[in-house]
């Protein structure tokens, strides 16, 4: 499917691995220009680099996205260098484990920085540039703000945060033809999920506990499977879709996990 993203400048945090990262290839794959957000120049580069070798297009910048004044810069110098802001998509956090039992008001908050608080800013900061372009929002969200996990208070909230916000965004800008979405995640191989297998004693037992309890086809999501949904809801083959949290997760969150 053509989708019409052709030279698109589409901001993706935390682009260079994971699920970032394959949102990239297909972006590029589509035509469009991805532009990576993350901390790690180096990281940036290496995805970079990748995206083209396989004919595609990409630039990256370096910001500290727990840092309100980063995310402003940032926003700033991709527009002063590639003129324009054609969509958003929000991925960067991690799930780093800072429980109820386990945590304290400054861990708490930290994370919320991590996770949460930048998808506020990036999306504050490019809404003039998503005015003038009626460009789109994709807030990438995870199945624990459903079901929960246990020992990830933060995570979890931050999780929640990301859903109520893509509704709300969807109503508040409704009137600048801006489309916000989310798409929410449950069980995906990314590197950090294979650091987390690791700390297991038996890291291949582990993962066939899980992937026997993902309904459909008991394996994992793959990045690129996320990636094609992200991005068709970025496009204008999606034009009347908004408010949405959409699953890509083979039925984990939904579905009966005995079957």
């Amino acid at each position: 499917m053509n989708l019409d993203l052709d030279n698109k400048i589409i901001i993706v945090t935390g682009g260079a691995k994971g699920i970032g990262l394959g949102i990239c290839k297909v972006l590029a794959f589509e035509g469009a220009i991805p532009i990576i957000v993350g901390r790690s120049k180096e990281d940036n580069q290496l995805a970079i680099k990748e995206i083209v070798a396989a004919g595609g297009k990409a630039k990256s910048f370096v910001a500290e996205l727990t840092m309100s004044q980063d995310c402003e810069n940032v926003v700033k110098q991709i527009v002063a260098e590639c003129g324009r802001i054609d969509g958003l998509i929000n991925n960067a956090g991690v799930n780093d484990g800072v429980g109820l039992e386990k945590g304290n008001y400054e861990s708490f908050m930290e994370s919320l920085h991590k996770s949460l608080v930048h998808y506020y800013l990036m999306a504050q900061h490019t809404l003039p540039e998503l005015k003038k372009s009626k460009g789109s929002i994709v807030n990438i969200g995870s199945k624990t703000a459903d079901t929960g996990q246990g020992g990830t208070s933060a995570y979890a909230a931050s999780n929640g945060g990301r859903n109520a916000l893509t509704r709300e965004w969807a109503v508040e800008l409704l009137k600048y033809g801006i489309r916000v979405n989310a798409v929410i995640v449950a069980e995906c191989y990314t590197p950090l999920y294979e650091s987390w297998i690791r700390t297991f004693d038996d890291p291949r037992e582990k993962l066939k506990q899980i992937t026997d309890k993902i309904p459909f086809e008991k394996r994992m999501t793959t990045a690129e499977e996320i990636a094609n949904m992200v991005v068709f809801l970025l496009s204008e083959k999606s034009s009347h879709t908004t408010g949405q949290l959409i699953y890509v997760d083979g039925g984990y969150t939904h579905l009966d996990r005995s079957l």
